[in-house]
């Protein structure tokens, strides 16, 4: 019995990387809900309060602030709204494919517009010392500052509203690639690159046959953050456009209905936590598409070790 536990993260290792991922995701998630009905129970058994003390928990546990994981999981499956015919589910994917829209065109204007601040800067050192320190700045001033500037103006130009909050998403996006961006484009070594230019190869020629393939495994995990980000942006974008429907039109709504139907606002936050965890996926499985396998391992450290040891 003790050998098999020792030996259970060796088979662990030995799983191919995506069904060790499955498994490891799986693991946590239950996990998690272990910890969430434990934390539920000790509060009911002992009245809100820490054993033996007088020390109350820091979160309520009754069913109106902490319901059962199954209490939101059967509230999916329920109306949406009294009298109506369609369940929660499908109301929260229909809000979320909405959201959906404006994130992935924030994260496709966003991701964009970074990697050109990246060239940009890669080619004049002068623009990298006079912008990066805006460009450094701009993620400093809080985003439900400007998301009502941002709809306001958009709304003046004759923007549709939901293009209005991509751009919000893009203003989130645009970061994490122009920085990651810029480190890939001057990752290759400098022999490299003038050996090119011995060839008399041209400054364009250089980019896109040396700088932009040795960027891409530094430019996916910035992609990643963009996806989750653009997402963010997308539903705080939401919050002060007005918008009738959306996932951040729907968190707001069922969070001013939180004490009488807690399980709506949790499953909003679910279908919100699903949308992003697809948005990096594709990600993923783009970057395993253009990436092979051993460049992945290359650039990451801790699965560079970890291959070390196994083929050592």
């Amino acid at each position: 019995m003790v050998e098999s536990v020792r030996t259970a993260p060796g088979r662990l290792r030995r799983m191919p990387a995506r069904v060790r991922t499955i498994v490891s995701f799986t693991l946590i998630l239950m996990v998690l809900a272990v910890l969430w009905e434990s934390y539920k129970w000790l509060g009911q058994t002992t009245g809100g309060v820490w054993p033996g003390t007088d020390i109350g928990l820091p979160v309520r546990t009754n069913n109106r602030a902490m319901p059962h994981l199954w209490d939101i999981v059967a509230a999916l499956f329920r109306p949406a709204r009294r009298g109506g015919d369609e369940v929660l589910l499908i109301t929260l994917l229909r809000a979320g494919l909405f959201t959906l829209r404006s994130a992935f065109t924030g994260f496709v204007f966003g991701s964009a517009f970074g990697f050109f601040l990246a060239i940009w800067f890669t080619r004049s050192s002068l623009a990298e010392r006079g912008l990066m320190p805006y460009v450094v700045a701009s993620q400093t001033v809080p985003l439900i500052a400007i998301a009502p500037m941002v709809v306001i103006w958009g709304g003046q130009a004759g923007l549709p509203t939901w293009l209005s909050v991509a751009v919000i998403s893009s203003y989130l996006s645009f970061f994490p690639v122009a920085i990651n961006a810029l480190r890939g484009l001057r990752s290759p070594p400098a022999t490299a690159t003038e050996l090119m230019k011995s060839y008399a190869a041209t400054p364009n020629e250089v980019l896109t046959k040396l700088q932009m393939p040795a960027a891409l495994p530094f430019l996916f995990p910035a992609l990643k953050i963009a996806a989750t980000a653009s997402v963010i942006g997308a539903i705080i974008g939401e919050l002060p456009a007005g918008l009738s429907v959306g996932l951040g039109r729907a968190l707001l709504s069922f969070a001013s209905s939180f004490s009488s139907a807690p399980e709506k606002l949790f499953g909003a936050v679910f279908v919100a936590a699903l949308l992003g965890l697809s948005f990096v996926g594709l990600v993923a499985l783009a970057e395993r598409r253009l990436i092979p396998a051993t460049r992945r391992v290359s650039h990451d450290p801790e699965i560079a070790a970890l291959a070390a040891g196994g083929t050592g």
